[in-house]
């Protein structure tokens, strides 16, 4: 029966020694709870770090029992391990670079060989469980490079992998020494998760300019597999908080702070301590909005929990100290004997304390620098039963995405977010209403478990996917068979595509005319009686016609557009008109002034930009533009945008390779369809040939409707050779 393996740095449980005892203790944290739903189901299981060093192997044993016996594998670490693949690598380079906090990082090479090492443990403990038809869902920045470790030892295996963080720009983690290894490693899953579509596609354009992979609507081509890249926003558990706010005991927490607070206004903010959450410009915009809103003063105070966190590490220690000095200075300023400005809080707090905290604020200060998501302004949200409350969040939080009735604000603007402040304190309570019950709505309606079912139900349907488009090699004994049912039928039907299938692609496309052995090899098909030869090309007519119109064979030109038997005139498939082309030329002739090398080819009915002969990384870029404003520009035009191999044309919509491919086999029936083709626009014609046609993908990627493939036109000569036998 398969499975799910869950696979993530730290257990849901941690254990924890005492003086004369382990115990074990269940984690609170939002992926605990989502996850909680899978592996706890019968024979699901989680591996992580058990969060203890072990002292011998009895007591090594006992942890490991304990810990099956609720669906939990532990890897076991050492104190150097954690130093630096944890400690060292994870939280001193990653944490920083991915935080555009660069300056923080740190490049050793010892921390990097202890990461590769860790995420090798990690893979060697999954393998040792993971059956073939067990799933696999990798989290986070500390496994990385895991994927792909697995990928190598188990080429079929269901591999998903979620990052929690952001993902940075290009420009910033192409700094890293091991980008390309990272960004490789991450490749190996079938689906990739980010929170935002911003995380998303920083994380497309490193894999396009370290590794060369072009995404096509979210899709890679890696090797001989289609990764996926989707986002994901996380959410919460939705009914825990809100139940936890309607408990008796987070109503008795708060009267017993309303006793002490009387009838002041609340400001909240909670953060685990990190450069990354922003926590000093929050103090500082309070403190300029009892400077410049002095009615304030003695009105409102802000509660802020700051949970501890890594405050042994120098820029955390530093942050602390700024962080203490800011609060005792605005107290020192501004305290009065009925007033406190901040009630600081060091510490942690449990569920129904805190939940207590987000009943009694009437506004939630969620500003941080950077954050893949940002759990606790929803959290805020789905305490607030009443509807009664305003959410002020950075427009740098994943959350922000969805929460957009909060005020959304820069966080490094000062003056911004103390207008928040005093916007939120101001705010009517209907506007309040409105904002917050569309917010508590979506969290509720996008829940944790949502998040989950939903990256589940994507991630199997990209291994469906994988395996609808699997192609086997055309090998010896599939070619034997291809050959016996060629020569046994009576009528045979060749589609065969040029650029790429009949002929290597060539750095200009008017060199790539056939050589004397193609002109041989399809003269020489086309006086066997029983065959008809179409040539089934993007090529205009003229070229073609040109190069083999000497020859007996049929052509489908432009895609489907202009078609000729042989013996016949050249064909329209349908009136067409070319209103539309002066607009796309004059956008096609901008992109040539951008990107040298490249050029437009015009044909009776379509407009093609080439780019073979730019700079690789340059026309792929380019490429990418073009695609998204031709997109957007022929959305209500009656026009299709096509990728092909390094081209991207534009014709009339319902015409393609695919369309007139069903009109030829309609008036020429065959009892032996052979179909060959090498990109995308192969993909229409693979698409609607009958189930008993041979169809045959030609090129390194063969992820294809197609049933068979081979490697480059040197394998398709010798297939059409041997028919010849």
């Amino acid at each position: 029966m398969s499975r799910t393996i869950i696979v993530s740095n730290r257990l849901p449980t941690k254990v924890l020694r005492t003086d004369d005892s382990l115990t074990f203790q269940a984690s609170e944290g939002g992926l605990a709870t989502g996850l909680g739903s899978i592996y706890q189901q019968a024979g699901n299981v989680w591996v992580g770090w058990p969060g203890l060093f072990v002292e011998d192997a009895t007591e090594e044993g006992y942890v490991r029992e304990q810990l099956r016996q609720d669906s939990m594998e532990p890897v076991f670490l050492t104190e150097d391990e954690i130093r630096d693949y944890y400690e060292g690598f994870s939280n001193s380079t990653l944490w920083p670079t991915f935080h555009y906090f660069p300056q923080y990082a740190t490049y050793e090479p010892a921390h990097w060989a202890a990461y590769v090492a860790v995420n090798e443990k990690f893979c060697q403990a999954v393998l040792a469980m993971a059956g073939p038809d067990d799933t696999i869902w990798v989290h986070d920045y500390q496994l990385l490079l895991l994927p792909a470790m697995l990928r190598a030892a188990r080429p079929r295996a269901t591999i998903g992998f979620f990052l929690h963080i952001p993902f940075p720009s290009y420009e910033l983690i192409r700094v890293l020494p091991w980008a390309r290894e990272l960004v490789a490693g991450v490749l190996g899953a079938d689906l990739i998760g980010f929170h935002t579509f911003g995380f998303m596609r920083h994380f497309l354009s490193s894999v396009s300019h370290l590794l060369g992979f072009t995404a096509h609507n979210g899709r890679l081509e890696v090797g001989q597999r289609t990764v996926l890249v989707d986002t994901f926003p996380m959410g919460i558990d939705y009914d825990r908080y809100a139940g936890a706010a309607a408990s008796e005991s987070a109503r008795q927490h708060e009267a017993s702070y309303r006793q002490v607070l009387g009838d002041m206004r609340v400001i909240l903010s909670i953060d685990r301590l990190d450069y990354s959450k922003g926590i000093a410009e929050r103090l500082r915009a309070f403190e300029q909005l009892l400077v410049r809103h002095p009615e304030w003063r003695g009105q409102v105070s802000l509660i802020m929990v700051v949970v501890p966190s890594r405050d042994q590490v120098a820029q955390y220690a530093a942050l602390k100290e700024e962080i203490d000095e800011l609060v005792g200075r605005i107290n020192a300023a501004y305290r009065t004997m009925r007033w406190t400005p901040i009630h600081y809080f060091y510490r942690s707090f449990p569920l129904d304390e805190l939940a207590s905290l987000y009943r009694l604020a009437e506004v939630g200060l969620v500003t941080p620098m950077r954050d893949g998501m940002n759990l606790v302004a929803k959290e805020f949200v789905a305490t607030k039963a009443n509807d009664h409350g305003v959410l002020i969040l950075s427009e740098r939080a994943g959350a922000a995405r969805e929460l957009s009735d909060a005020l959304i604000i820069n966080p490094t603007d000062l003056d911004q977010l103390t207008a928040a402040l005093h916007e939120a304190l101001v705010m009517p309570a209907d506007e309040q209403a409105r904002r917050m019950r569309a917010m508590r709505r979506l969290v509720r309606q996008y829940d944790v478990f949502a998040w989950t079912n939903l990256f589940m139900s994507r991630l199997a349907y990209a291994k469906q996917q994988q395996l609808s488009l699997d192609t086997d090699m055309l090998s010896p004994d599939l070619t034997a068979q291809l050959l016996r049912d060629y020569h046994a039928a009576p009528a045979r039907l060749l589609l065969l595509d040029y650029d790429g299938t009949l002929s290597p692609f060539h750095n200009d496309p008017q060199q790539a005319g056939p050589d004397e052995e193609l002109r041989l090899l399809l003269r020489a098909l086309t006086e066997i009686p029983q065959n008809r030869v179409v040539i089934i090309s993007g090529r205009d007519r003229a070229t073609l016609e040109g190069w083999l119109g000497h020859l007996p064979v049929d052509f489908i030109c432009e895609h489907g557009v202009w078609l000729r038997p042989v013996g016949e005139d050249w064909q329209l498939f349908q009136a067409l008109n070319n209103d539309w082309k002066d607009e796309i030329r004059t956008i096609l002739d901008l992109y040539v002034a951008r990107t040298a090398g490249s050029f437009v080819e015009e044909k009776d009915f379509s407009l093609v930009w080439h780019f073979r002969r730019a700079d690789a990384e340059l026309g792929d870029m380019r490429a990418r533009e073009l695609m998204n404003h031709l997109t957007f520009i022929t959305a209500n035009a009656d026009l299709q945008v096509m990728e092909g191999n390094k081209v991207i044309e534009i014709k009339t919509a319902g015409i393609n390779k695919g369309t007139a491919a069903a009109r030829w086999m309609a008036t020429y029936p065959a009892d032996f369809v052979l179909a060959i083709g090498d990109d995308r626009t192969d993909e229409d014609t693979f698409r609607v040939m009958p189930p008993e046609a041979y169809t045959i993908k030609v090129g390194p990627a063969p992820r294809s409707l197609a049933r068979y493939h081979v490697d480059s036109p040197t394998e398709v000569r010798q297939l059409l050779r041997e028919m010849l036998m």
